[in-house]
Order: structure tokens, then sequence, then C-alpha cells
């Protein structure tokens, strides 16, 4: 017998290295409420997107737009897991609403102060995102301002509404247990010539986990020389995000300061903890933003620098502009899990 001083292994406090670890085993495979959180995220992101679209009409102000998406979602998120049983505390923006106009490839989610106004024909590309503890689900779609029944889309922009729409099918049925990632872009290359469109350079499609929204395992939007990714074979209960981009150019995005001094406005916050920041004021900003939005991306205009501090010290951004690529441009994206064959994802 051991000694009645002495404390079993039960008895022992965790390690932050043990709770974390128990953490990351809540998956699809290990929990069924998992899929009912993605299921929840989803739903919010959809009917927030819905929202979004009525707001874009003619002379529509885009950071209006935005800061009235992000709004809607985190009232929607809100709503939902209320119950202390759940022990859901953590829910709301995966990804900030962003309104992306004609060339601008996306994730422009801009300031009040650097806004333009939505005119009528514009091709508008929208990506949004919700958590719900963690688990995230992206919408993204294109609509034309002022496109109806009686006015419908024509010429290169419809061409790459339907190439983009064909291409988003086709790999839905690809990403399936067994399959291989690079499968999935050849689909899309081929799907893009038929329409004369391009497939956009440098757009990923991650693997998902819970507030992780850029996993290790990605498809390639466009595989180039200069660009491929290491070969990975679907595996059940994975989650992914795709990301699909085409254009009626040649699908080479180029950075547009210099010309048009548009800027990113979405933040990347490292879930790892090993980031450099290099003022007091990034810490800062990186601590409220950890506690506002655990799951990945802010939106810049939702942090709060302070009045002395110079805005562009406050979030250290990887990436510090918006990109742009000549011609029309479209995107899908939901969240997709290989092991759901029967249905698409909400």
């Amino acid at each position: 017998m051991e000694p009645a001083d002495k404390k079993s292994k039960k008895d022992e406090p965790k390690s932050d290295e043990e709770d974390k670890d128990e953490e990351e085993e809540e998956t699809l495979e290990t929990s069924p409420a998992v899929l009912d959180k993605h299921k929840a995220a989803a739903k919010i992101a959809q009917e927030v997107l819905e929202h979004v679209k009525k707001l874009c009409v003619p002379g529509a102000d885009i950071a209006s737009i935005c800061s009235e998406g992000d709004k809607k979602i985190e009232e929607s998120a809100a709503k939902v897991y209320t119950s202390k049983k759940s022990k859901v505390t953590e829910k709301g923006i995966a990804f900030p609403t962003c309104i992306s106009v004609n060339e601008i490839c996306g994730h422009f989610s801009p300031l009040k102060d650097e806004s333009k106004t939505l005119a009528d024909d514009d091709l508008v590309k929208i990506d949004l995102g919700c958590h719900i503890d963690g688990f995230i689900a992206q919408v993204a779609e294109t609509i034309v301002v002022g496109a109806s029944k009686d006015k419908k889309v024509k010429g290169k922009k419809a061409d790459v509404i339907l190439a983009t729409r064909k291409a988003f099918d086709a790999a839905i049925r690809l990403i399936k247990e067994g399959n291989i990632n690079n499968q999935v872009t050849k689909m899309i290359a081929k799907i893009s010539e038929v329409y004369k469109t391009s497939p956009l350079e440098g757009v990923l499609s991650h693997r998902i986990k819970k507030h992780m929204i850029d996993g290790d395992e990605v498809i390639i939007n466009k595989e180039t020389p200069d660009q491929k990714v290491e070969e990975h074979k679907f595996a059940k209960f994975e989650v992914y995000v795709i990301d699909i981009i085409l254009s009626t150019g040649e699908g080479k995005p180029k950075d547009v300061i210099p010309l048009f001094n548009h800027r990113l406005r979405c933040g990347r916050r490292y879930t790892s903890g090993r980031s450099r920041r290099r003022t007091r004021c990034s810490c800062r900003t990186r601590g409220s933003s950890s506690t506002t939005f655990p799951s990945a991306t802010p939106p810049c205009r939702s942090l709060s620098p302070p009045s002395k501090t110079p805005p562009q010290r406050a979030l250290e951004c990887p990436s510090a502009c918006t990109t742009t690529c000549c011609g029309y441009i479209l995107c899908l994206r939901r969240r997709r899990a290989s092991s759901w064959r029967s249905s698409r994802p909400p």
C-alpha cells in the first residue's frame, strides 16, 4: 500500500501543457459536440452573409457595411450556447467582414477614413467568419451590385462567376478521405481553362482546427514553378476552409500600395505565443486582441491604440497591403469536413 500522505497522480494538479494537450484533443473524431459548434458557427456566418449582401447597394459605404457585418456576428453569436452547462465562453468573430471590389482580391476591411462607396455594376467579394468555442466557419460570396432578374450579369463577369461556382462544386466532391490535395488544384485549373479564366496565384485553402484558422495542411489554388505545396492525403474528420479565387486576367496579384495606398486592415494573432512585439503598444494590443478575438483575425478598427501612439505601430501585421489582379475576381469559401460525404456543409 502507498503511504496515506502520498498523493496519487489523479489528485495532482494538471500542468498547463497537459491542459493544452487535452484541449487540442477536442476534435470531430473525439467529441460529437464539435460538429454542432461548427454548424452553429456556419449558420450564423451564412445569415450574416445574407444580411451584408442586402447592404451592398449603389452609394453604400464599405467601412459601414464591414462594421455592420461584424456587429451582426457578435450579436448572433451571443444568442447561442448561453447555458452555463455548455461551458462555451469564447464566441464571435473568427474573420472580420471584408468587402473587396472589382480588382481587389480580398481582405479589404477599411477604416472609416480610408473607405470608399459602392457603385452600380461593381463586382463585390464578401468575406467573413464566425467561431463558437474556437471552432470556425468562414463564408464568402461574390455579387454584382444592382444585378437582378431583370438586369442579369453578362460577359466576363458572368463567366468568372460560373467558373468559380463549378470549381467549388468540383472541389467539394474531391475533398474526401483518401484523395490528394493536388487533385483539387488540377481540377480548378481544368475548369478555369474551359471558361477562359485564371486561378489566382498565392491563394491557399487551409485545414482548420480549434482556434487555428490557417493549419499546415493546405490546397493551393494555382501551382507554379515557384509556388508549390507538400502533397497531403485527406483523412477522415479533417475540416477545411475552401478558398477558390479566379480572375479574368492573368491571375498574378501585385502590390498596390504605391498606386492606391490601400492597406490591409485585418491582423493575425499567432496562437503559439512566439510572435515578436517590438513596442509596448503592440504588446498591449496583442493582449487585448487575444482576449477579444481568441480565434485569430481581429479587424484593426476594433482595436483602440493609445492616442499618442501612431496607428501603424499599434498592431504589427505581417502583411501590410491588399493585393490586386487585372480583371474581375470571384471567390467562394465554405468550411468542409472530409467526413461529411452525404451532404454539403450548411
